[in-house]
């Protein structure tokens, strides 16, 4: 009989720990890692040979928005097919539990407009088998899927819930209000809920333009929320903000982790109009540690892009009306429309009406945008911007974006890099209170594609920049995401740990083109973006995808709270 299920021989095992690149044998059994060693002796019922390549943990991903693709697909793409093995979703405080039947259309606008998801897809894909928030968990584990899930406790769905049309007009919230909310958080907690997430951002609206349900809710509610959340290992309170008042923002977080003892995290954004900011963000992350606070910085490896053409969902002629007036048409149509001079001189001519947030914040910032082609370039030269383009060729800038979009019959992009465009990423990464996050996996699907910011990190600041070491890099992206939401069983390669592996041809890693597809429920348009490299992604020692193609398995499962460390005698949470 073998003595182990598995063995992957030969590799280069970078563990998760942060220590030295080493030549290795990591052998699985009963979907756990059963030895990493050189030379292991032994058999296995498979063996594979991973020499030249890289052998490390599955990634995890902890800021996704897959609540409700969750409920419909087996398989979380784009993040699956990048290498990721766990993801949590739940974050920026928008999901679908608890949800009474009436406030379904509530929610999907909510998630719609926050995330851009089609409401259309959200319409036909989600089943509504629930109405608590342990009711959504328990749907959410009968559901077959390629990698393992986790969720945070939304905050707008909880304030609907709890609140009804009070909510959704952001009136504030009474002490019975905040009793309620905190029973049923407390509720989805005792089912498995990883934390609270709640967002205080403008950005975020709904399908309909209007400020969403948790935005400016007072900071006594979130604090007294926060305190409904028990000091349990794994425990997390998620935070997006503005940061207008940054001293107040951080207070929130700071009263909740100090009155509890449970962890909490924000997301951090580099804005070159705020210089400085990261100083003072880390100073306040800096005080809170000295204090035996765990308050982390989510960080985003590369800017955080929009892409936008004819394609997509967004453009920056979307909101004009000769534009709009083209919007029913098939795609094939809408081109030959475009085409028409005397359409186009009348777009140009036009200004974008009732913009979306992203197009009124971009739309006539032609020194922000840039072709995208390949080979992919997450951090382009001004001089290949678009008003540099249009310059060089006595074109407007205007017109010069119009025609590229129209290229390969309207399938041309543009990449508009809108913030965290700065080379100091690598050191913002490197702060021992920040976590490599904010890939969005499963939202903005039709104007972002971030759930790749993980191969980025691997392909530009590892190996074409030398800003981080390969250890440093595989660290960041396993095991201390794992750390933060103490999932102490994965990210690591180590006797005792799931056997959540990549086995990764790192000179071969490379990002494709994002492209459009149609495969949706109802179907609903996304971004889904390729990568080679990824030789295979086992998740419980199985594989479920080999050279970027899927296999049969869907070994993944629900995970409900916080993973003890399995090494005896490990540090607990």
């Amino acid at each position: 009989m073998p003595d182990y299920d598995l063995i992957i021989r030969n590799g280069t095992v970078i563990d998760g720990s942060g220590a030295p690149a080493r030549k290795a044998d990591v052998a699985v059994r009963g979907g756990r890692i059963a030895a990493v060693t050189e030379n292991l002796p032994g058999t296995a019922t498979e063996e594979r040979d991973a020499t030249g390549l890289l052998v490390t943990p599955g990634f995890v991903d902890v800021h996704t928005h897959y609540d409700g693709q969750a409920t419909w697909d087996e398989r979380l793409w784009p993040s699956s097919r990048l290498g990721a093995t766990t993801v949590v979703m739940g974050n920026c405080g928008v999901g679908f539990a608890p949800c009474r039947p009436e406030d379904r259309d509530t929610l999907i606008s909510l998630m719609e407009g926050v995330e851009d998801i089609p409401g259309t897809a959200l319409a036909e894909g989600l089943q509504w088998n629930w109405e608590s928030f342990p009711d959504y968990l328990d749907a959410l584990e009968l559901k077959s899927r390629d990698i393992d899930i986790a969720a945070l406790f939304p905050h707008g769905p909880l304030r609907v819930y709890a609140m009804g049309e009070r909510a959704v007009n952001r009136e504030p919230a009474t002490d019975e209000d905040i009793a309620r909310m905190r029973e049923l958080l407390a509720e989805g907690l005792c089912a498995g809920a990883m934390g609270l997430a709640t967002s205080r951002t403008m950005i975020h609206r709904t399908s309909y333009g209007d400020f969403i349900p948790t935005y400016q809710a007072a900071d006594s509610e979130l604090k007294q929320l926060g305190e409904a959340l028990p000091a349990a290992p794994g425990t997390l309170f998620q935070m997006v903000s503005d940061f207008e008042d940054a001293e107040s923002e951080f207070d929130i977080v700071h009263e909740i982790a100090r009155r509890t003892g449970h962890k909490g995290t924000f997301t951090y954004l580099d804005n070159s109009e705020r210089p400085g900011f990261w100083d003072e963000q880390a100073k306040r992350l800096e005080k809170a540690r000295d204090e035996g606070l765990d308050i982390r910085a989510q960080v985003l490896s590369r800017p955080l892009g929009m892409i936008m053409g004819f394609s997509a969902s967004l453009n920056p002629f979307s909101a004009r009306p000769g534009y709009k007036a083209l919007a029913g048409l098939d795609h094939d149509r809408r081109m030959a429309e475009l085409r028409k001079s005397e359409v186009k001189d009348r777009i140009l001519r036009e200004d974008n009406e009732n913009p979306h947030v992203f197009i009124a914040g971009v739309a006539h910032r032609f020194d922000k945008m840039f072709p995208f082609e390949e080979p992919l370039d997450y951090m382009p030269d001004p001089e290949n911007a678009v008003s540099a383009r249009a310059r060089r060729e006595n074109r407007s800038p205007a017109e010069w974006v119009y025609d590229w979009l129209l290229r390969d019959n309207g399938h041309s992009l543009i990449y508009i890099p809108a913030a965290n465009f700065t080379d100091a990423i690598p050191d913002i990464l490197r702060h021992p209170l920040t976590v490599s996050a904010l890939g969005d996996g499963g939202a903005h699907v039709g104007s972002i594609c971030d759930a790749s910011a993980s191969t980025y990190l691997l392909t530009h600041w590892v190996r074409e920049e030398a800003a981080l070491s390969l250890e440093e890099g595989i660290r960041m992206l396993t095991r201390q995401p794992a750390e933060l939401y103490s999932l102490l069983d994965r990210g690591l390669l180590a006797e005792g740990m799931k056997a959540d592996i990549n086995i990764i041809d790192f000179d071969a890693l490379n990002l494709h083109l994002p492209r459009i597809v149609h495969d949706l429920p109802a179907g609903g348009r996304r971004f889904l973006q390729d990568a080679d490299g990824f030789v295979a992604t086992l998740v419980a020692g199985r594989e479920i995808y080999r050279n970027g193609e899927a296999t049969e398995a869907l070994p993944g499962a629900l995970v409900r709270g916080a993973r003890p460390d399995p090494r005896p005698a490990a540090p607990q949470p």
